[in-house]
């Protein structure tokens, strides 16, 4: 009976999630995207990455402890950046698409344009919604997350960051697009560069935000469905013409 319910249970998974991939098919099929159903990532305890508690320590005036064997530290080593993970990792920029996959299972979607499917909006905060994507020869890291800002006061934020350095995200312009009930939302921004640090792009505010209200009404039975779109930038593409 174990067995069969533990079976079970999978099953129902399976179809949730096949279900959910169809009814973004049925709404976004006509514009020719790609659905990738991302499921969240949750942790009780948010363990901030280096960046942030380095950042935070910077604001409070608090210089990080310094130790000798730092005096060596290869500059060109990048954190792991991925969130919700207080991951030891570091390696070169070159290496980190491989890291995300591997370690942390993150799905990469090519195209031009995707829609980006998060399930389970109903989750406490902190979660996030984390993919790939592949364009224009680049590797982006789209963010969802769901953070209280202020306490008893959860907000969704969504980003897209480069997978670069800040002068190669600089050659890009992105969109994300809610679309549902006649309602349309959009943001279009520039990429900025995961060396920069999610942490910082979302305590700024220099992303897509939502209150809960407004999740809820762009949202289809806990589910949000976001497109994406990504394309040079204007100024670069004048440049490459001169």
């Amino acid at each position: 009976m174990l067995f069969f319910t533990q079976c079970f249970g999978a099953v129902l998974d399976l179809i949730h999630l096949r279900f959910q991939h169809y009814k973004a098919k049925r709404v976004f099929s006509a514009a020719g995207q790609l659905v990738c159903v991302v499921n969240p990532t949750h942790s009780l305890k948010y363990a901030p990455t280096r960046c942030a508690a380095a950042q935070a320590s910077t604001e409070q005036g608090i210089l990080p402890p310094c130790h000798h064997h730092e005096a060596v530290h290869d500059p060109q080593l990048v954190p792991c950046t991925c969130p919700l993970f207080s991951c030891p990792w570091e390696g070169h920029l070159e290496v980190v698409v491989s890291h995300l996959r591997q370690t942390h299972r993150i799905n990469i979607l090519q195209g031009a344009e995707i829609v980006f499917l998060a399930t389970d909006m109903h989750l406490p905060a902190p979660t996030d919604w984390i993919i790939m994507h592949s364009c224009l020869g680049h590797q982006f890291l789209l963010v969802l997350r769901k953070q209280e800002k202020y306490e008893g006061h959860p907000q969704f934020f969504a980003t897209m960051m480069l997978i670069g350095t800040p002068t190669q995200a600089d050659n890009f312009t992105y969109r994300l697009e809610l679309n549902r009930n006649q309602r349309r939302l959009k943001w279009e921004a520039t990429p900025r560069s995961i060396l920069e640090c999610v942490d910082s792009v979302i305590s700024d505010g220099d992303c897509l935000v939502l209150n809960t209200s407004l999740a809820q009404l762009f949202s289809d039975n806990g589910s949000l469905a976001i497109g994406i779109a990504i394309t040079t930038s204007k100024v670069h593409s004048s440049e490459a013409e001169m």
